[in-house]
């Protein structure tokens, strides 16, 4: 009853000063917000034909989209209805001088079960397709997950013609076993196998040949004819690079993480851990029957691994009939070294493409900037560590300390971690747990190797930053290799692929202050350790570059003692819940008034 009369009381109150800011003609200044209410919680679904646990965001698997414009600021109240800690991350949103809101163990404590947290950042200067997705505990591999889409302002144009509509694909490798179940393999020191399938949506696959099995609920995207679509593809799965297509139908590639590219068709695509790209399709077929929508593992033995497949189908309003046959194959070819690369390196910027700036993307001219520093980041194969399997990089398998490490530098606790992550590979000391992290300098112009000498395809991510991609080839990188690199037009994105016995070679601005993580997005690498830590500090710190501790930061580690008790009952959830829509619904309002002050 208190909680309805409050939220009777507010709403009042609201309106009464949304009508008053009407009468007077008053204009709001800064920027818009939109807010969203998250209630994580596990559902029941069998999404390859086998009941299992999956986590939900909102009742839904996947989760519901973020959507926001450029420049707005995004508030999340995340409800943890799990039976463990909570932590959502935001894959390639920058949170500009606010590492705070990274959703990450370096600079959050995670949300204990039955609490409430709200994430509040803004999406500055950034546009394109991303995703975000729980962080700890291997919990991405249950589900958690869901897109993040930015547009463009208006007085920036995209560049080429609005599509007719926009299709959001999330793809993924999955197992029947929840995460809880997976962290277990990998606690007892074997590796995780094959997978039991992949994902469209959250789906099975259609029933295309009598290997699946009955009953399995596909996805289904309806579409109409003539018309073009922006289509956002998310891989998100554990630890698969995925092929995608769509039967008879080009992919025309506009953008990935962020970045407009220079267009370029494709029949396919390869699409690794972590990464998000956006394509054009349009539906210039004749409809005879439906056509296949295709997620196969890639860079493996593609006869064994058949089962891994996910397949949906597109269907046109005027449609004569079901898809049926065999299902189309990759065209790109990348049985041989030479080939493996190629569709990677056709992915160039977009130099006279304005992005979420009005200046064009090509105008700042990376390749004209002096390098001030190197480092070397080699992964390797698991190997045991004081009796348990551990993931490295450089020989460091990261050891999450108990407080989060810009935490403890905001209370300056000591001891905590160390600033001695070696800046090449150590070949000379056995491998080491440690909670070792890069000092990195602010205003740095630095070049990262990421050096794969493990079995498999690897993703790496950095937080907080999108860097230029300027090289990758096989063998292990060397000093003179910068004579190759792509110094005009390479694509700056935040998730880059890193091929077995390959490197890849990024550059990175070092302007976003804070601490930010560093990873391999297959989640089986990073759950055994593969990651560290860049911490960024203005030495001239003065407010304008980072900001302040978020008044409602939680608490755990050597600062527990500080933590506030937070209201958990369901009137409290209920009443948040309705007034984030409340003022959702009056900045909307709002906003629409301002445009014609």
């Amino acid at each position: 009853m208190a909680a309805a009369n409050i939220f009777s009381w507010f709403s009042t109150i609201l309106a009464l000063a949304f009508s008053l800011a009407l009468l007077s003609g008053f204009c709001l200044a800064g920027d818009p917000f939109v807010s969203y209410v998250f209630e994580v919680t596990y559902i029941t679904a069998s999404p390859l034909g086998v009941p299992q646990q999956v986590i939900a965001v909102n009742g839904k698997f996947p989760g519901p989209v973020i959507e926001a414009t450029t420049n707005y600021n995004v508030d999340v109240s995340v409800f943890n209805r799990l039976d463990e800690p909570l932590l959502l991350t935001w894959n390639g949103i920058e949170m500009r001088r606010n590492s705070w809101q990274d959703g990450v163990l370096g600079t959050n404590c995670p949300i204990p079960p039955q609490r409430n947290y709200t994430y509040s950042f803004q999406v500055k200067d950034q546009i394109g397709s991303f995703f975000y997705f729980p962080s700890l505990h291997f919990q991405r591999a249950s589900g958690g997950f869901g897109p993040i889409v930015i547009n463009n302002r208006d007085i920036i144009p995209i560049p080429f013609n609005k599509p007719d509509g926009e299709i959001s694909f999330m793809i993924g490798d999955w197992y029947t076993h929840n995460h809880t179940a997976l962290r277990s393999v990998l606690d007892s020191g074997e590796e995780l196998g094959m997978p039991d399938g992949v994902l469209i949506n959250g789906k099975g696959p259609y029933k295309y040949n009598t290997t699946v099995p009955d009953g399995i609920q596909h996805e289904t995207i309806n579409v109409d004819p003539g018309k073009t679509y922006r289509i956002r593809v998310h891989n998100v799965g554990v630890s698969t690079s995925l092929n995608f297509r769509i039967q008879n139908h080009k992919l025309l590639l506009v953008e990935t993480e962020g970045r407009y590219t220079s267009q370029t068709n494709f029949t396919d695509f390869d699409i690794h851990v972590g990464q998000s790209y956006s394509f054009l399709v349009t539906m210039d077929q004749n409809a005879s029957t439906d056509y296949y929508i295709v997620a196969s593992a890639r860079f493996v033995n593609e006869t064994e691994w058949q089962r891994v497949t996910g397949v949906g189908i597109l269907h046109y309003s005027n449609s004569k009939g079901h898809a049926s046959g065999p299902l189309p194959l990759p065209s790109t070819d990348v049985s041989h070294p030479w080939s493996v690369m190629t569709q990677q390196r056709a992915i160039k910027q977009n130099t006279s493409a304005s992005g979420a700036r009005p200046n064009p993307q090509g105008s700042y001219h990376y390749g004209q900037i002096n390098i001030t520093g190197t480092y070397v980041l080699r992964s390797m194969p698991p190997t045991k560590i004081n009796g348990s399997l551990r993931a490295t990089l450089n020989g460091v398998s990261f050891l999450n300390p108990t407080t989060p490490i810009r935490l403890a530098d905001e209370h300056r606790l000591k001891g905590v971690y160390k600033m001695d992550f070696p800046s090449r590979p150590v070949d000379n000391k056995p491998p080491r747990l440690a909670s070792s992290i890069v000092n990195a300098t602010y205003k740095g112009f630095i070049q990262v190797i990421f050096q794969n000498n493990d079995t498999k395809v690897l993703s790496f991510h950095i937080d907080g930053y999108s860097f230029y991609v300027v090289a990758m080839d096989f063998g292990n990188w060397t000093e003179d290799r910068k004579g190759s690199y792509n110094n005009w037009d390479a694509i700056s994105r935040s998730t880059i692929e890193v091929y077995p016995g390959a490197w890849t070679a990024v550059l990175i601005s070092l302007d976003n202050v804070g601490v930010w993580n560093i990873r391999a997005e297959n989640l089986d690498r990073w759950y055994l350790g593969q990651e560290t830590y860049m911490r960024i500090v203005n030495p001239e710190e003065n407010g304008k570059t980072e900001m302040g501790q978020p008044q409602n930061s939680l608490y755990c580690g050597a600062l527990k003692s500080l933590e506030k008790e937070q209201l958990s009952s369901a009137a409290t959830s209920l009443l948040t819940g309705q007034l984030n829509l409340i003022l959702t619904f009056m900045m909307i309002l709002l906003a629409s008034v301002t445009t014609f002050c």
